[in-house]
């Protein structure tokens, strides 16, 4: 309705696909522009991003969930990105962890450098806490989701800098994470700038 982007199901269907539509974004309190897939958790309940939107259409992007009620889908804003503190603008997708927690990326933000992060959203009591696990210097931009390893490391591609992009993992420690560049893309001849994940 408002081109700000759905949520869809497809269903096989006599040698065909029937599509649904779980949700319809409005571009406004519930985000617009959802830029990666999904992922659901064992009750059927899927998780997402949107890039933008949010907070009143004011918002820089959205986790969200949806999930199964009745004949139909109750949608919910798990958390609103301000730019300030947590990040702006998650272009990637979401992974769990073995708690269950949402870990994802956001493309800009916070502070003076606005190179993106890596964060956590963990459920308690009805609702998600956010936390920052690793921001990304100036300009770096994670646009992808992330990928995870049987020892709790986090791996992911940055889209500029150093120089055209890299490939990272981040290692937990001492109440913290630590950044490994794996590999730096060059100059082009090596390919650079890595939306995927």
């Amino acid at each position: 309705i408002n081109n700000a982007g759905t949520v869809f199901k497809l269903t096989p269907s006599n040698g065909g696909w029937t599509e649904s539509i779980l949700h319809t974004f409005t571009g406004i309190d519930d985000g617009q522009n959802p830029t990666d897939g999904v992922i659901l958790d064992h009750a059927g309940n899927v998780y997402g991003t949107t890039y933008v939107g949010g907070n009143g259409g004011n918002g820089l992007g959205t986790v969200y969930e949806l999930s199964p009620s009745g004949s139909g889908w109750t949608f919910t804003v798990l958390h609103n990105f301000d730019g300030y503190a947590d990040g702006s603008f998650p272009a990637g997708g979401l992974i769990f962890d073995p708690s269950g927690n949402l870990l994802g990326t956001t493309t800009s933000g916070p502070g003076s450098e606005g190179g993106g992060v890596v964060y956590m959203l963990t459920p308690g009591n009805g609702s998600w806490t956010e936390s920052l696990l690793y921001d990304f210097t100036c300009c770096e931009g994670p646009y992808a989701s992330l990928n995870r390893d049987a020892t709790g490391a986090l791996y992911g591609t940055t889209f500029n800098a150093p120089s055209a992009g890299a490939v990272f993992k981040l290692t937990p420690g001492n109440g913290g994470w630590t950044e490994t560049n794996l590999y730096v893309f060059r100059d082009g001849t090596d390919g650079g700038h890595p939306f995927g994940n």
